[in-house]
């Protein structure tokens, strides 16, 4: 008889009735451990090349009958090694090894603990195996990181923001106790080691957030909602105005969350980290192919203003001609989607269209420029008959739409996110999902989600000086890991430190040199890239447009050249046969040098290479673009000013 062998996937298994105290799961590298110890209680603990990442720590879920993890008796224990790959569909990969190694702890009482240990980092989760629903009156997980380990977080005081500036602190044991941060969130050891915590695969549950409490850290959940009205900005946002006294109510059958520990020494390596992807569920799309990524010429951060045009513009002048306007730019510069804000219909009924333009009109002039249409809308509208208003939007033809002010995660909020994402889905229409909690794996399931915000992005220049130089080099390696991000770049009016001023209306400005805006095209991942600035500022300067033109949104590859947290990244990106390099740096002016080793044998490249004018500590609008021919025996010198950046597009044609 012929045996089959699988390549890809290894399964082995041990099964042990015993009573086992300890228990043991290694990465494939066997740099990283993930340490089970079971006693009446159940705690974990990871290592890192053999120094302590997190120091023993306790796990249970507190359940209305009884508590997981409380007087546990192991009644089996399963290990599985597992090689297989993945193949997003939007990002910055085409192929992912998804590569780890896998330990299935089963407890007396019908429940399991899985533990996976992948090169990137471990995670755990529970596994229940009820016949009944259960209600869940709290969970425990701890992260108990050395005190002496300082920390990056995003902290907030309520359960509705994740826009939030990072706050730094030297060290865990000068965080207030109660202060409560939002996941992911990074730590670093004196030694170099790099720990982020975070959770991946979120469904029916809500989301987790760590505080500080009796000294270390804890994860934290916002209880269910007992009962919500519309409030907040416009009054068409769902405020919780009481709670229940548990976290959620779910089936008894079920694979809960993953808690997520990713550890390295590398900090480049932060920026190709895809754990808390792969740690999600598969694609539950069997048709893909009308998923299309892109970028989008849009008008609210410019406040709809088109200097020079030979039509009215602004706020009060939206019109349909107006938006032929932003379509015939786009079409003009091979951008795939217009995407029009909030003004075009009711903030209460998504299929009430305000009268200021006629939006069949707009997408039908759109659909001749083969150009798509995102349009805006209010999740508690929408809500009210989901069915009904993604009916609507499909039916006007457009691409997909940006939904708006979920600002929630408690369970009830998780459940909208996944049920708009699979309707959506079911009409072929693409989701950008704003005023939302951070990704944790779901554009995976759903890959017509093509960005999410749960970032403090561009538009925060409007009114404070929270989006600058250093926060651009902290979030690609800690926002980032949990997913894409819809920062909305390409700011063409760029000031330096001391020259900006945020502006509420009119025109803004931003912090940084405009190539350091220009490498955020190819640092940040966004599968929907939404172009902040006005078309006639753009068209300006047609060599910017060129480059703005040819940058994807998605790649084939990915490389990081050189990194380091807060302070620089240089990273690129290959699509087809071109790459596209990128660099930024803090307010501190350095420079990068480039190895293009990565580059094929016998292949010369013309580079397009776009750098800081001497003078851009000044004036920070202005820029160098040269064009030369380079291979892969070239080394390239980039000159970063103050908050500069510089980006490269190497193409043989």
């Amino acid at each position: 008889m012929k045996r089959s062998i699988i390549p890809f996937l290894i399964f082995s298994a041990l099964i042990s009735r015993a009573f086992a105290q300890h228990s043991t799961v290694t990465s494939p590298d066997n740099n990283l451990r993930m340490d089970l110890q079971v006693n009446d209680s159940i705690t974990y603990s990871v290592t890192y090349k053999g120094t302590a990442a997190v120091l023993p720590s306790a796990i249970s879920m507190k359940l209305d009958t009884h508590v997981l993890g409380t007087a546990a008796k192991v009644s089996g224990i399963k290990k599985a090694t597992v090689r297989r790959l993945i193949h997003p569909i939007n990002g910055k990969q085409t192929t992912l090894n998804d590569n780890y190694n896998e330990l299935t702890v089963t407890f007396n009482g019908d429940y399991q603990l899985v533990l996976r240990a992948y090169n990137e980092g471990v995670a755990y989760r529970f596994v229940t195996n009820f016949a009944h629903p259960v209600t869940v009156i709290n969970e425990q997980a701890d992260f108990n990181i050395s005190p002496a380990a300082a920390a990056i977080m995003a902290e907030t005081d309520n359960y509705t923001a994740w826009e939030l500036p990072y706050v730094q602190y030297k060290a865990i044991s000068q965080i207030k106790d109660g202060r409560r941060a939002i996941t992911p969130a990074l730590f670093a050891y004196p030694t170099g080691v790099k720990v982020v915590v975070a959770e991946a695969d979120l469904f029916d549950y809500p989301g987790m957030y760590i505080q500080k409490k009796n000294g270390s850290l804890q994860g934290e959940w916002a209880a269910y909602p007992e009962f919500a009205k519309m409030g907040s900005w416009g009054d068409f946002v769902s405020v919780v105005q009481a709670r229940k006294n548990f976290i959620a109510k779910t089936n008894g059958k079920r694979n809960y969350p993953w808690r997520v520990v990713i550890a390295t020494e590398d900090d480049k390596a932060l920026l190709t980290n895809q754990l808390i992807y792969k740690l999600s569920r598969p694609s539950a799309l069997h048709n893909t192919d009308w998923i299309k990524p892109g970028k989008a010429a849009w008008e609210w951060w410019h406040d709809a203003l088109l200097p020079d045009a030979p039509i009215p513009s602004g706020m009060n002048h939206r019109s349909t001609e107006l938006y032929n306007y932003y379509v015939d730019f786009a079409a003009k510069n091979k951008l795939e989607y217009l995407l029009i804000d909030a003004g075009w219909s009711d903030n209460y009924d998504v299929r009430k269209p305000t009268g200021r333009s006629d939006i069949r009109d707009i997408i039908q002039h759109a659909k001749q420029k083969k150009v798509g249409v995102f349009v805006w809308c209010v999740a508690s509208s929408i809500l009210k008959d989901l069915d009904a208003s993604l009916n609507y939007i499909m039916g006007i033809g457009a691409a997909g739409f940006k939904v708006d002010f979920f600002d929630r995660d408690d369970q009830q909020a998780v459940g909208w996110y996944e049920l708009i994402a699979k309707k959506a889905a079911e009409r072929h229409l693409m989701v950008d999902f704003h005023g939302c909690s951070k990704p944790t794996g779901l554009e995976r399931t759903y890959p017509n989600i093509v960005n999410y915000e749960a970032v403090r992005g561009q538009e925060c220049s409007k009114w404070d000086y929270t989006t600058n130089p250093e926060h651009h080099t902290l979030i690609p390696f800690i926002r980032m890991l949990a997913g894409p991000m819809d920062y909305t770049p390409g700011s063409m009016r760029n000031r330096s430190k001391s020259n900006f001023k945020p502006i509420a209306q009119g025109l803004p400005s931003t912090q940084g040199t405009r190539c350091h805006e220009l490498a955020m095209f190819v640092i940040f991942d966004q599968p929907l890239g939404v172009l902040c600035d006005s078309p006639t500022e753009y068209e300006k300067y047609p060599d910017i447009m060129s480059y703005l033109s040819a940058v994807p949104t998605t790649f084939d590859e990915t490389r990081v050249l050189d990194a380091r947290v807060g302070e620089y990244i240089a990273i690129a990106k290959k699509k087809g046969d071109s790459w596209y390099l990128g660099a930024m740096t803090n307010w501190d002016a350095r420079d990068i040098n480039l190895d293009l080793s990565f580059l094929p044998a016998n292949t010369n490249y013309i580079a397009d290479i776009y750098t800081d004018a001497a003078d851009a500590d000044k004036d920070a609008s202005k820029y160098e673009h040269k064009t030369i021919t380079i291979n892969r025996q070239n080394k390239l010198n980039l000159k970063l000013m103050q908050g500069g950046g510089a980006v490269v597009y190497l193409h043989t044609k």
